[in-house]
């Protein structure tokens, strides 16, 4: 699959995986200067980089685990949703959950993007549901104790 990206800088840098297996393709900060990020604090990053998602496909915006554990930096929104229909800049908000101030440079790696097919519901109202084993329970009601 290729998806079709466009620089609107030119501190932006194109999407890369780390891996020949990596489901996630880097996203760059193409900000100025650096950022820094106090405890409890959040930022939206500009990656200077927009997209033609082909149709049937979502972006999907997550942590990078080397930053989320190392830094505790991670999108605020926990998962981005780029739809196909969206030409802007991609954007990626990170919300420091350390307790230390957290400095984010021009060109660090600050999220990954996966590219997943997604299926378009049909939703239909009823006065009632089918009946399963679980039921209503839920928020750890199917765990043990």
């Amino acid at each position: 699959m290729k998806i079709k990206f466009k620089k609107l800088n030119d501190r932006a840098r194109m999407p890369a995986y780390g891996s020949p297996y990596s489901a996630g393709a880097d996203l760059y900060n193409a900000e100025v200067e650096s950022v820094t990020l106090k405890s409890g604090e959040s930022y939206l990053f500009h990656t200077g980089i927009a997209m033609e998602i082909p149709e049937g496909y979502v972006g999907l915006i997550y942590a990078r685990s080397g930053l989320a554990s190392k830094k505790g930096l991670a999108p605020a929104n926990k998962v981005g949703v780029v739809d196909a229909d969206y030409r802007g800049e991609i954007m990626v908000c990170l919300h420091n959950h350390s307790k230390n101030e957290q400095t984010v440079d021009p060109g660090e790696r600050i999220a990954q993007m996966v590219i997943a097919p997604f299926l378009t519901a049909e939703y239909e109202e009823t006065d009632t549901l089918s009946d399963t084993v679980r039921g209503e329970g839920g928020f750890g009601s199917t765990g043990k104790n």
